[in-house]
């Protein structure tokens, strides 16, 4: 049996860490561990049954290993509403005891909630490829590992034999090509039928790998299954410019130049994993429609698949790429050119070096952790930095119903555990529930950034750090904004519940760090991006390569960092009201809350990137607002809002959006304008926070039945469509918000409401 294991590695001497490994989320297999097998069967056989109609996996095996230890008994009745009843006051506290109940017994014991955050389908064959092309495939992932990642990316075969971007996506090229790699990688044969020659008959139907984009181009050149000459070029010379030029991409946003850092390596030594395996001899016979040795390879270089193409070449990349590759290219790969290009690539060394030193190998993310970890293999297979990578794989795969998976980061256990916090707080229920906030905040509290990366922050395109937290845990060291300002925000709440309860609050100099560094991050015009300022243009998009994702070049503004920061340093301005940088903190809000009326869109909504999209968005550009002391009487910007967000409403009662929002940008209601318990919530916290309950609660009352009736008998939410977005095209699970969100809207529902129409 796979069991899930938190805050392990201690005794690993090839594992780093900075805070004891708080938050850390490995799954092991036991193969003498037998006890509840049938019902992790049953889980498998009935998600593969309806994995066509429902995407996302509901973390059964976590909930199976959890309900052992921590048991809960549920002596509440279930609430059902019928369609001419609305919900009491009763029916709220019942729900919303039965939610925090159930969810209480889903918390680890260093105080996160572990969870799912998966949904993208090229991460895992990425992996397979970079662990085929170090030699480390069969050490690293074993025969369960790599029985469970089959299970899973067979589970996620679209019907059509292709697979998407996104578990909910339509099929592309990028991902079909790749699954089919990894799945051949992994032992998967050519039979007369059957899914595998289903995937090909797709690919070569769609016109064959040439017309993959170019992230798939990159890793089947380094698998030896296509040409570097096919592939624009990527040039290590490029960090060696002057960082005043726009272009420079220290300038850039942090994942977009940290995936290009390794891929420029590889590129710049033309590095090809070995070709004398059968597989790969016999993949380039099978991702083409023309033998391989007659492929146009320069022609190929600008071939994507129109299902592939989200993001097309400018005009201006054609000359770019073309003037790269008929000059540049052919003076830097001979001498005197080569004393450059090798002075290059060791300045690139450099920088991968630095990433994987300052985040314990985990690294920012996991495309470029596996890209970091083949540069290292190919610097030196018997390094110990390749050893210390291969221990932090494991940190990014996730175990579930549909199979093995790979997280987007090593998880998203800060952010889940500061938003329940704040659910929870929301309810009223802190003190009966006080054991769960204790370790909550525990978490909290150790998952600061103590002190800034090593060295000359400058040389190394960092921003400072002390006083942060990231998205996961501590170790990963890139702190986020809205992660901060959420984590700050829990704990001033938290000051007000007495310390015997949760435990003693955080030292105020830690707190002052913490807004130092949120000052610090404020851009001219009193945005926040997410990691860093913004460095350069929104013209550089204009050379963005990826064809397949927006939004990558530069470090954006967001509308959810922006209303984060102002509600945690609002709430930090009311908990110490004359203490540290007042008039500074004053500045910030008041330009913050400018720069959120700014860009709010003409039908009053706001574009969320981090989830889907404008439920999410138009709360946190609501709540920010509010928090800044606009309101409904005095703000034209919350008016609209609360218009648009009315006119979405379902004949249901509660709000249901498509990740085709975030896709086209353009608000798209569920097939079948089917209700979602997390934008349901969403529409609900913007209004209560915009005094609809004041106003005309009606909707209020009718999407808090729509939550209620959601409820299942365990106490939990249902997990439904996709909800988490990044890079306008890509989709990501967020498990816990399945219960974060109805627990949080319920709980604002029943005191802001309910409790006030009492009163």
């Amino acid at each position: 049996m796979w069991k899930l294991k938190i805050a392990e590695g201690r005794s690993n001497p090839l594992l780093r860490t900075t805070n004891d490994h708080a938050g850390r989320q490995v799954w092991e297999f036991d193969p003498d561990d037998s006890d509840e097998i049938a019902a992790v069967e049953a889980a498998r056989i009935e998600f593969s049954s309806r994995r066509n109609q429902t995407k996302n996996s509901s973390d059964l095996l976590m909930r199976i290993q959890f309900s052992k230890s921590n048991r809960l008994k549920m002596n509440l009745p279930a609430i059902k509403l019928d369609e001419h009843a609305f919900a009491t006051e009763e029916d709220v506290l019942i729900s919303l005891k039965r939610a925090i109940g159930r969810y209480s017994t889903l918390q680890a014991h260093d105080g996160h909630w572990p969870g799912d955050y998966a949904g993208t389908l090229f991460l895992l064959p990425s992996l397979i490829v970079a662990l085929h092309v170090t030699e480390s495939l069969n050490t690293v992932l074993s025969s369960e590992h790599q029985k469970e990642i089959r299970r899973y990316l067979y589970n996620h075969q679209n019907e059509d034999g292709g697979w998407g971007l996104h578990i909910e996506g339509r099929s592309t090229m990028f991902c079909s090509v790749m699954n089919y790699v990894a799945l051949r990688l992994l032992g998967e044969g050519l039979d007369s039928c059957g899914p595998m020659l289903q995937a090909r008959s797709w690919i070569l139907d769609h016109g064959g790998a040439t017309l993959t984009p170019s992230w798939g181009k990159f890793f089947l050149s380094v698998l030896g299954v296509y040409e570097w000459s096919g592939n624009n070029p990527l040039p290590p010379e490029i960090w060696m410019m002057p960082y005043f030029l726009p272009i420079h991409p220290g300038r850039m946003w942090c994942h977009c130049r940290l995936v290009y850092l390794p891929m420029s390596y590889l590129y710049g030594k033309r590095f090809v994993g070995a070709t004398t395996s059968s597989v790969v001899l016999d993949l380039r016979k099978e991702l083409y429609s023309v033998p391989y040795d007659e492929i146009d390879w320069d022609k190929a270089r600008n071939g994507c698949a129109k299902e592939d193409l989200y993001y097309p070449r400018s005009p201006l990349q054609d000359v770019v790429w073309a003037t790269l590759k008929k000059v540049g290219e052919p003076l830097l790969m001979h001498w005197p050119g080569n004393k450059l290009r090798k002075r290059a690539l060791d300045v690139v060394m450099e920088h991968i070096r630095y990433e994987d030193e300052t985040t314990q190998y985990i690294c920012i993310a996991a495309l470029n952790k596996m890209l970091n970890m083949i540069c290292r293999w190919v610097e030196d297979p018997n390094s110990e930095a390749f050893k210390l990578h291969i221990q932090r794989v494991y940190d990014f795969l996730w175990v579930a119903e549909d199979g093995m998976k790979m997280k987007s980061y090593n998880g998203s256990q800060l952010w889940d555990t500061a938003l329940t916090v704040q659910a929870i707080f929301a309810t009223g229920l802190t003190k009966v529930f006080g054991p769960t906030i204790k370790l909550a905040h525990d978490y909290i509290k150790r998952s600061q950034i103590r002190v800034d990366c090593p060295g000359d922050q400058s040389k190394w395109h960092r921003h400072i750090s002390k006083g942060g937290w990231t998205h996961s845990t501590a170790d990963h060291r890139w702190p986020v904004s809205d992660c901060t300002a959420e984590a700050l925000k829990v704990l001033l709440l938290l000051t007000k519940v007495p310390p015997e309860l949760i435990g003693e609050p955080m030292e105020s100099s830690r707190l002052d760090d913490t807004v130092n560094l949120l000052l610090s991050l404020m851009n001219d015009d009193g945005s926040f991006g997410a990691y860093e300022l913004t460095r350069s243009y929104e013209w550089l998009e204009l050379l963005n390569p990826s064809e397949s994702f927006g939004g990558i070049m530069i470090e954006y503004p967001y509308v959810e960092c922006t209303s984060s920061v102002i509600q945690g340093l609002v709430l930090f301005k009311e908990t110490y009201p004359t203490h540290y940088r007042r008039e500074e903190i004053d500045k910030c809000i008041r330009k913050a809350a400018d720069y959120t009326e700014s860009i709010q869109r003409a039908d009053g909504s706001w574009y969320g990137c981090w989830a889907i999209c404008f439920t999410y968005g138009t709360w946190f550009g609501v709540s920010g607002l509010i928090a800044a002391g606009r309101t409904y009487e005095n703000s034209q910007s919350i008016r609209k809002a609360c218009e648009f967000l009315l006119s979405k409403e379902l004949p249901s009662g509660g709000w249901g959006e498509s990740y085709l929002s975030s896709q086209d940008k353009v608000y798209t209601n569920l097939e079948g304008n089917k209700a979602h318990a997390v934008n349901t919530s969403w529409a609900m916290l913007a209004l209560i926070d915009a005094g609809q309950g004041k106003r005309d609660p009606a909707c209020l009352h009718r999407a808090a039945k729509v939550l209620i009736n959601f409820q299942m008998e365990d106490g939990e939410f249902p997990q439904q469509d996709i909800i988490g977005a990044t890079n306008h095209n890509l989709m990501l699970t967020y498990a816990q918000f399945r219960n974060i969100f109805p627990i949080w809207a319920l709980g604002e529902y029943y005191r802001r409401v309910l409790q006030a129409q009492k009163a």
